[in-house]
């Protein structure tokens, strides 16, 4: 067993070798360019929907507001009529990713704080590096890639979109496998 304190430096390693490579996946390459559509007459939309000064948030269309309103013939309505939504409303601004960028490694950090738990709880001090890369990139993989199933599974989201997000997560586990067994205590 290897203490979690023992494990700081493949944790910071990883999550920044990580935080490198998904920058260069998602800004470099042309991989996520197609990930996102344009709606159609998207700034008659932005227009139409400016004027009701929607907060930011999470918003279902039509929202149904119970399992029971489910049933109502006019929701039903609504929902055949269309179009039928999950949308996500930003805050108004200039595009600022500070925030985001930051939020995302500190979720690196955390997901190699598991890695290094599972695989410090499993293996020894001097273990092999193909035993570290097996625990601690399959903890990772799990972390950056399936979750994002539900989000297809439930909110219809793009099955190409998910599948090229959990190639993603693949790398991203392999590349933390890797500085785990190579920054691993022996």
């Amino acid at each position: 067993m290897v203490p979690l304190t023992a494990l700081w430096l493949p944790i910071v390693v990883a999550a920044a070798i990580v935080f490198v490579a998904s920058s260069i996946l998602h800004m470099v390459l042309p991989i996520h360019r197609s990930d996102y559509k344009r709606l159609p007459a998207e700034d008659d939309v932005m227009a139409a929907l400016r004027r009701f000064k929607i907060p930011p948030g999470d918003y279902l269309v039509p929202c149904a507001g119970s399992p029971k309103a489910m049933n109502d013939p006019a929701f039903i309505d609504k929902m055949v009529k269309g179009p039928v939504m999950f949308a996500t409303v930003m805050p108004s601004g200039r595009p600022a990713m500070a925030a985001q960028l930051a939020q995302w490694f500190v979720y690196c950090l955390v997901v190699g704080v598991f890695a290094a738990y599972i695989a410090g709880r499993a293996l020894g001090p001097d273990a092999h590096y193909l035993a570290v890369f097996r625990f601690a990139g399959a903890t990772a993989f799990v972390g950056y890639s399936l979750a994002l199933w539900q989000n297809t599974i439930w909110y219809k989201r793009n099955w190409v979109v998910t599948l090229k997000s959990t190639v993603d997560g693949l790398l991203y586990g392999l590349l933390t496998a890797g500085t785990f067994g190579w920054l691993w205590p022996r």
